[in-house]
């Protein structure tokens, strides 16, 4: 229900009312002006992009806090959230003021090298900030705060082919970084590299994990965290709690290891790996990672490439998909596919090398073909 009407003092008065029955009006000098006012907030209404006139003045931030704090989390989905949130300069910006070009501007600058940086963010680490910043907004929309969401029609930068920008080191640049490392932190190098665990995993590895005849490691808890006093021990991901059949030579290392170092004990277990009295996580473990690299002129290579350096050892070994999914700790086969589908050899070398096996079995060399062709003269 609307309405415009002029008061004795010569204004004139528009009013509406909106979804839950309460009543807005504004004061004009003019009734073209009162009309034109009273015709766009009552097309918000229907539209459902009307919110409440004060709803919009809270800042971004603010409203992160709150939404966040009822969000059923683990803690690290909150703490990337959070640094996707506040990695934006609209961060401390009244709600109701972001715009699309606001958003566009930020995901543009994340494209671009900085103080902090040498290089763009990667296209997928991009599109995962956005997407955190895209449902903060989201939800302020369906809760009233804002009419538009600002993050709905970016343009986004294009995900590459898979392994266009994977970087797997060579056994060669393994065996290196493995010897330049502390030699206490060389037993998690390899860990990441011949188990492919990743860094909470090996962090969080307790040795009744792991298994001396069977030769097999069971991942069955992680490490989060940036630095000591945020560090909380977690179950594995989804999907992702797993044993992991391992090479005779990593049992006898790991073994080597206990005997040269020994265990840490606590109230939550005996500990393979410790760094001075705190378990290991991404800040001390990124420490002693880059020290190690940096020896052996590594520096574009993270912890998590020897991840993928374990798996291309795989697919190298004719495992499958379902073996290979299952030996990383991801949820579905397709994931695995997604990540690694360009280390398995495509249709084309299938036909090849089945062509060439055929021809082999009648042709047992070349030699015997060249002999053979020779006696026909």
């Amino acid at each position: 229900m609307s309405s415009i009407k002029k008061r004795d003092n010569g204004k004139w008065r528009a009013r509406y009312r909106d979804h839950d029955g309460k009543e807005h009006a504004r004061h004009f000098d003019r009734k073209i002006d009162a009309q034109d006012w009273l015709d766009g907030e009552t097309v918000k209404v229907r539209t459902g992009t009307w919110v409440e006139p004060r709803a919009g003045r809270i800042t971004f931030e603010e409203w992160f806090t709150a939404w966040s704090s009822i969000q059923v989390w683990e803690r690290g989905t909150y703490l990337a959230a959070e640094q996707a949130v506040k990695s934006t300069p609209f961060y401390r910006k009244r709600l109701d003021k972001i715009s699309a070009n606001d958003v566009q501007a930020w995901v543009k600058s994340m494209t671009k090298p900085n103080d902090r940086r040498k290089k763009g963010l990667e296209p997928s680490t991009i599109r995962t900030r956005h997407n955190y910043v895209h449902m903060a907004f989201m939800a302020a929309k369906k809760a009233g705060k804002i009419g538009v969401i600002p993050s709905a029609d970016v343009t986004l930068p294009r995900l590459g082919r898979a392994g266009s920008s994977m970087l797997i080191p060579t056994p060669e640049q393994v065996g290196k970084v493995i010897g330049a490392a502390d030699p206490y932190f060389s037993t998690f190098i390899e860990l990441c590299a011949f188990a492919g665990l990743r860094l909470g995993e090996a962090a969080g590895l307790q040795v009744p994990d792991i298994d001396f005849l069977g030769r097999t490691i069971t991942v069955n808890r992680q490490v989060q965290g940036a630095t000591n006093s945020d560090v909380q021990v977690k179950a594995p991901k989804y999907g992702s709690q797993r044993t992991i059949h391992v090479s005779e030579k990593l049992i006898e290392r790991i073994s080597a290891h206990i005997a040269r170092f020994g265990i840490w004990e606590d109230e939550r277990g005996q500990w393979l790996l410790v760094n001075g009295g705190n378990l290991f996580q991404r800040g001390s473990a990124g420490h002693y990672w880059r020290e190690a690299r940096s020896q052996v002129g590594m520096d574009e290579y993270t912890l998590h490439d020897l991840r993928h350096f374990f798996a291309s050892g795989l697919i190298a070994s004719g495992c499958d998909v379902v073996t290979v999914q299952h030996a990383l700790g991801h949820s579905t086969p397709s994931i695995t596919l997604n990540t690694y589908s360009h280390l398995w050899p495509n249709a084309d070398d299938k036909t090849r090398t089945a062509g060439t096996a055929l021809m082999d079995s009648v042709f047992p060399s070349a030699d015997s073909v060249r002999t053979g062709a020779g006696s026909a003269l």
